[in-house]
């Protein structure tokens, strides 16, 4: 488990998490929907989520991604952090994506989190790279990017069917050099 304030961590998913999230997505579908793919009803559920769960695990034991939760001191999940497409080999990158509780947003708890991603990233699975993609005008994430140390790498049209449709993104990156350095550090 990370800090990521007094009542916040940051920690693995892991079995059993199903029903918690289950009752975080149905909690912030509206907050959500604009920036996700339609989710069908069974999205919703507690089984779909367990099942997701173990693709989770499944993921993390062949290397294939990496999953958090925010968890609040209540036991209840808040958000979520996931390195997802890890490739290893001389590329040695993952996508980064999350999303924070609708009534914990402008607490911090996304910069924060993305940064412990960050330097786990680099620690525990030895990365070279995260790569990021926001809507154009989600400027929040954009935002919570550039101050972990993310540049703007260019822009992909159509690149992800968000909310029913195709849409443009700007792509990010972080280079995992050691130590992480903000961007103000950079030359």
């Amino acid at each position: 488990m990370l800090p990521l304030d007094a009542d916040h961590t940051l920690r693995l998913v892991r079995a059993g998490d199903g029903a918690e999230l289950a009752r975080a997505y149905l909690e912030n579908r509206e907050h959500l929907a604009p920036w996700e793919p339609l989710r069908d009803e069974d999205f919703f559920t507690d089984a779909w989520q367990e099942r997701h769960v173990s693709h989770c695990l499944a993921d993390a034991a062949d290397g294939r991604g990496a999953r958090f939760v925010i968890e609040s001191s209540d036991g209840r999940i808040r958000g979520r952090m996931n390195l997802n497409n890890i490739v290893r080999g001389a590329f040695r990158s993952a996508d980064l994506g999350y999303w924070v509780d609708r009534t914990r947003l402008r607490r911090g708890l996304a910069s924060r989190g993305v940064a412990q991603v960050a330097a786990y990233a680099r620690r525990e699975i030895g990365l070279h790279r995260l790569q990021a993609a926001t809507l154009m005008h989600n400027t929040a994430s954009q935002r919570v990017l550039t101050s972990a140390g993310f540049e703007r790498i260019g822009t992909a049209p159509r690149y992800l069917h968000i909310a029913g449709e195709w849409q443009d993104h700007l792509l990010f990156q972080l280079l995992l050099e050691e130590p992480l350095s903000s961007p103000r550090e950079r030359p």
